[in-house]
Parts: structure tokens; C-alpha cells; sequence
């Protein structure tokens, strides 16, 4: 079988959570899969191909790499207009094509297309995106992709009822194949040396409170910041040892969150480490004491299932997937109720009872969650359509 794979979501070189599901599936793909040729289509202007392509294609005989040129501008616009060319033609012909993110494509007839969708957010808070992005979603249509796709992979059961309630796509159109988690995110070791380097090379107070996630309205940053002051304002002693570490880099309209932090009367307590290298992740979650995620909306959510690996109790939203990923293992709050944050914070620090719990409950919970059940599940996927 020759299964076509479009990796143009991974030109720009980020390690969100498209990137970090593309990357991950497809080194188990091609790991455990030395029966189906994988041919990888590529494309961009100036960028060149990641060197984790260029590694598996020089590693594993049955991947090749098919990568153009075109100008993005001008090759969507013909996807979208003219709906050519046909993707699956253009690498020289393809039993199945799969795009692990929305993308401008179209194939021909006998090739069966899968797609992967992570989340509607565009479509259930267009107001947190700019204005860019909306026209760019606009114009790829995910609606009329889902519907001309053959299958439809969801990361979560959330998504798919997203996606039968929004687009009208057929419930036996869409498989549910949770994503998974890495299996460097572990509990270390309180003596282990990577913690005193991680702790010293983003400058990381002593206990401290962590966040992790775009800057952007999405993430409802706002409202942690709020809810930690609320809690700096009950005047516990031992509440008012925590830092609030908000980890992550800049995203749309982040400026509400720099001026908040500007004139808040804790600012020297609130810290924005920036960007986290994946090389330091594991140690980041480890030195938290609570990991908190008060998004307003997730496709499947990274960062918590992280963090419950690393066995630090979690405070997220009771929206979306989140409940489904956490379970019973975290603490689920109204994202716009600050007030249910504040109460979980105050819970979760004071009662050591209640954190060894959650603790407990992380890691089991993670546990569940593996790539290589979403490698077996969505190669057999393939496998069905052909």
C-alpha cells in the first residue's frame, strides 16, 4: 500500500500541538510499519525540510520525500479555486493521502483521502483568533474537507461530536484515536541533577505554581493571572510562598497579559519564562507543584496529560476534551468563574492529602495514553480504507 502523507504543517518549525502529534506519529509510523511505502509531500517557498524528515528518510527504505517549491499563495489559491493539482498524482500516485492537520488539498477519485481534525476552535471562538487566520480557515473550508474525506480521525470524542453537531459529518465517517504522550515525561527523581539545571537556566523560584501554554485569549491567561492575585490576597503564609510561572511564547493579542502582569501588585511573583525547549519539559512539570490549564477550549490538550505523567496534580477546565483526558485525576473548574480556580488552587496546596491523591491519579491516568496505540490505530485506518 502506498499511503501519501502531507507534512507541510511542520515548514514553520513550531512544537505545537499539531507538530508535536505529526512528529510523534509519524517517527511510530515508520518505526513499526516496514510493509507500506510512505511518500511525504512537501512544500515551501524559502523553508527548507525539517531534519527530523530528512533523518527518517535517510533511516527507514520505504519513506520518500517528494518536496516542492511552489508558492503557497499561489498553489492554495489553485487547491481552492481550480482544485488542482491532485496532491496524491503530484508524488506519483497514492493508495491513501493523509493530512494530519487542515490543509488547501484535493486528490483524485481513487485515492481515499483521511484527515485528522484536532479541534474546531475557529469555529467555536473565531473572536480569539485574527483575523488572518480566520480568512485562512475560511478559505480552506475545513467543513467541505471533513464531508469529501473518506474517514476522519478526531482526537477526541469531544471533537467528533464537534464535528457531526457543526458540520453534519456522518458518526461512522469519523474514527475517535486519542492521541498519545512521550514516554520521556516521567517522574524524576527529587535529586536528580537535570532539576537543579532546569530550575537555574530559566531562573525558577523555589515553589511555584505552572502554566504552560500560547499566550493568546484561548488559553484564558487572564484569568489565572486574576485568580492567583485573589489568592496572594488571602494572606495564608504559606499560599504567599508560590510563584505563578507562565510558561509559553506569544500569541495573538498577548498584550492584555504583559499589561496585566505590569500592574499587578504581585508582579515580581509572576514570571514568563518563554519558550520551554523539549529537552527541559520533563524537569519544568517535575519542580511545579500544581500545573494549572484553565483553557477555554481543547482538541485534546497536551500540557495537562504532560504534567499528570510527571505526577503533579492538575486544575484544568471542565470544558471541551479536558474532562475526557483527565478524568478523575484532576481538579475541573469554570473557566469563567475565577472564583472556582482560586478555591481549587487554595485546595490543592494546602491539603497534602488531597495533592498525593491527585498525584497518584496522574500517573495512572497517563498511563493510558500511548503513541504506540495511536500508530496500531491509525494504521489499521488505513488499512480498512484500501
Amino acid at each position: 500500500m502506498r499511503i501519501g502523507i502531507d507534512i507541510r504543517c511542520l515548514a514553520e518549525g513550531k512544537r505545537t500541538g499539531v507538530e508535536e502529534y505529526t512528529l510523534a506519529l509519524l517517527g511510530g509510523l515508520f518505526e513499526h510499519d516496514r510493509e507500506n511505502e510512505y511518500i511525504l509531500f512537501f512544500n515551501a517557498w524559502k523553508k527548507d525540510v525539517p531534519d527530523f524528515v530528512s533523518e527518517c528518510v535517510a533511516k527507514y527504505p520505504n519513506v520518500t520525500l517528494r518536496a516542492f517549491r511552489f508558492p503557497n499563495k499561489l498553489l492554495n489559491l489553485s487547491l481552492w479555486y481550480l482544485h488542482v493539482p491532485k496532491l496524491d498524482r503530484l508524488i506519483g500516485g497514492t493508495d491513501v493521502f493523509f493530512l494530519p492537520n487542515l490543509n488547501f488539498a484535493s486528490v483524485s477519485r481513487k485515492t481515499k483521502l483521511a484527515v485528522t481534525a484536532h479541534d474546531l476552535s475557529f469555529e467555536m471562538f473565531p473572536e480569539t483568533f485574527s483575523w488572518k487566520r480566520r480568512l485562512w480557515h475560511f478559505f480552506i473550508n475545513f467543513r467541505r474537507l471533513a464531508l469529501a474525506a473518506d474517514k476522519v480521525i478526531a482526537v477526541s470524542q469531544s471533537t467528533k461530536d464537534d464535528l457531526i453537531t457543526r458540520y453534519g459529518v456522518p458518526a461512522d465517517r469519523i474514527t475517535v484515536i486519542r492521541s498519545g504522550i512521550g514516554t520521556q515525561f516521567r517522574m524524576m527523581s527529587r535529586n536528580d541533577t537535570e532539576l537543579v539545571r532546569v530550575q537555574e537556566k530559566y531562573h525558577l523560584p523555589y515553589k511555584f505554581i505552572l502554566s504552560l501554554a500560547t499566550l493568546e485569549p484561548r488559553k484564558n491567561v487572564l484569568a489565572l493571572i486574576r485568580s492567583y492575585e485573589a489568592l496572594q490576597r488571602l494572606g495564608h503564609p504559606a499560599l504567599e510562598k508560590y510563584a505563578l510561572v507562565i510558561a509559553g511564547t506569544r500569541g495573538w493579542e498577548c498584550e492584555e497579559v504583559f499589561e496585566a502582569i505590569a500592574y499587578s501588585p504581585y508582579k515580581d511573583k509572576l514570571l514568563l519564562p518563554g519558550f520551554i525547549e523539549d529537552a527541559d519539559k520533563t524537569a519544568l512539570y517535575n519542580l511545579a507543584s500544581v500545573f494549572v490549564y484553565p483553557s477555554l477550549y481543547e482538541g485534546f490538550g497536551f500540557p495537562p496529560l504532560e504534567a499528570m505523567a510527571c505526577g503533579v496534580p492538575v486544575i484544568v477546565s471542565h470544558s471541551s476534551s479536558l474532562p475526557e483526558i483527565v478524568g478523575d485525576a484532576g481538579v475541573l473548574i469554570d473557566p469563567y468563574q475565577p472564583d472556582e480556580l482560586l478555591q481549587a488552587l487554595r485546595a490543592v496546596l494546602l491539603d497534602n492529602a488531597l495533592a498525593d491523591l491527585l498525584r497518584k491519579k496522574s500517573l495512572e491516568r497517563a498511563a493510558s495514553f500511548s503513541w504506540d496505540k495511536t500508530v496500531q490505530h491509525t494504521l489499521d485506518l488505513f488499512r480498512a480504507l484500501v
